[in-house]
C-alpha cells in the first residue's frame, strides 16, 4: 500500500476508485465499503484509495475535547493494507483545508488532484466547510465532472447500524464481545512495558506495565480476559485497567498477567487483543481477598476458549 500525506507528491498513474472517511476503528462498516472499492476497482480498471485525515478534525474544532481513537495512525495504516486498499492519503486537517466547501473540495482535490472516477461514501457522510458536502452534491456534479458516486447502506449487527461511536461506547461500558463483534477482529492496544511498583512479584501475580498511546482509547477500568503477542508469540493473559485501590494507588495504569511465562521484556513493544470482561475494579479488603480474586480470574482465563 502506498502512503501519501501532500497531495504535491501524488501523480496520478491510474483512475480511482476512492472512499473518504475517518475510519476509526475499520470496523465491519468500513470494511464493506473497501470490500465495494476493491470490487469496483477491479471490475473497472481502477487503484482503490482511502482519504482520510489525521488527526483527526474533531482534535482541531475541538480542542479541549478528550477524544479517544480506536486506532493509532499505525493500526490504522495496518488494518486498511491488510483490507487490500492500493493507496492512501493521509491529509493534515489544517487551517486552509478546513475551509474548503463541498464542492471546492470536490473540484480541486477529488478530480483535479486525484483523478477519481468513482466515489464511494458512507450512509451518514458529509464534508467540507459547514457540512456543505453530502451525497446530493455528489450526485450533482458527477455528471458534469465525469465520476460515478455510490452510497453504502449502513451495515447492521443485531438491529443496531455499525458505527465508531458505538465500538467506544461498547468499550467504554465493558462489553467486549460486543465490540469486537462490531470491528469483526479482538480490539487491542499496544505500549511498551516499562517498570511499575513490582507490587504483583510480591503476590505471586508478577505484571506487565503497558504504556500505552494517550490518544488510544482504554476500556473501561477492570479485568479483562485478553491475547498477548510477544516477539511473535501468543500467550493468555489477565489484564488490569485502573489505579489499584487495594493498594491506595492513583495513577491510572495498565497491567497484564501472562500466563505460562517468564523472561524480561522491559522496553518490549508488546500487544494485547481484548477477549471478554471478568469484573470492574475491585477496592479489596486486603491483600488475600485480592489474591483470591486473581486465582478465580485466572482460572477462568485458563478455561476460556480462545
Amino acid at each position: 500500500m502506498k502512503v501519501f500525506k501532500n497531495f504535491k507528491e501524488y501523480t496520478s498513474q491510474k483512475p480511482l476508485a476512492l472512499s473518504l472517511g475517518m475510519f476509526d476503528g475499520v470496523h465491519l462498516g468500513h470494511k464493506s465499503i473497501v470490500d465495494e472499492l476493491i470490487k469496483v476497482g477491479s471490475e473497472n480498471n481502477l487503484e482503490t484509495a482511502v482519504l482520510t485525515f489525521w488527526p483527526h478534525p474533531r482534535f482541531v474544532f475541538n480542542p479541549n475535547e478528550n477524544l479517544k481513537l480506536l486506532n493509532t495512525l499505525e493500526e490504522k495504516q495496518f488494518l486498511l493494507e491488510k483490507c487490500g486498499i492500493d493507496t492512501l492519503f493521509l491529509k493534515e486537517f489544517d487551517e486552509e483545508f478546513r475551509n474548503l466547501t463541498g464542492e471546492e473540495f470536490v473540484r480541486q482535490i477529488l478530480v483535479d488532484k486525484l483523478n477519481i472516477k468513482y466515489l464511494i461514501i458512507g450512509y451518514d457522510h458529509s464534508f467540507g466547510k459547514n457540512k456543505s458536502g453530502n451525497f446530493e452534491l455528489l450526485q450533482k456534479l458527477s455528471g458534469e465532472l465525469g465520476f460515478e458516486v455510490e452510497r453504502m447502506e449502513a451495515i447492521n449487527i443485531h438491529e443496531n447500524n455499525i458505527s465508531s461511536t458505538k465500538v467506544r461506547n461498547a468499550l467504554l461500558a465493558g462489553n467486549i464481545k460486543e465490540a469486537n463483534e462490531m470491528l469483526g477482529y479482538s480490539y487491542s492496544v499496544s505500549g511498551t512495558v516499562v517498570h511499575g511498583k513490582k507490587l504483583g512479584r510480591t503476590i505471586g501475580y508478577p505484571t506487565a506495565n503497558i504504556e500505552t498511546d494517550p490518544i488510544k482509547l482504554l476500556p473501561k477500568k477492570g479485568a479483562y480476559i485478553v491475547e498477548v503477542f510477544i516477539k511473535g508469540e501468543q500467550y493468555k493473559g489477565m489484564l488490569s485497567i485502573g489505579t489499584n485501590p487495594t493498594v491506595n494507588g492513583e495513577k491510572l495504569t495498565v497491567e497484564v498477567y501472562i500466563l505460562d511465562f517468564e523472561g524480561n521484556i522491559y522496553d518490549e513493544k508488546i500487544t494485547v487483543a481484548f477477549r471478554d470482561f471478568l469484573h470492574d475494579e475491585i477496592k479489596f479488603e486486603g491483600l488475600e481477598k485480592l489474591i483470591e480474586r486473581l486465582d478465580e480470574d485466572k482460572r477462568l482465563t485458563e478455561e476460556f476458549q480462545f
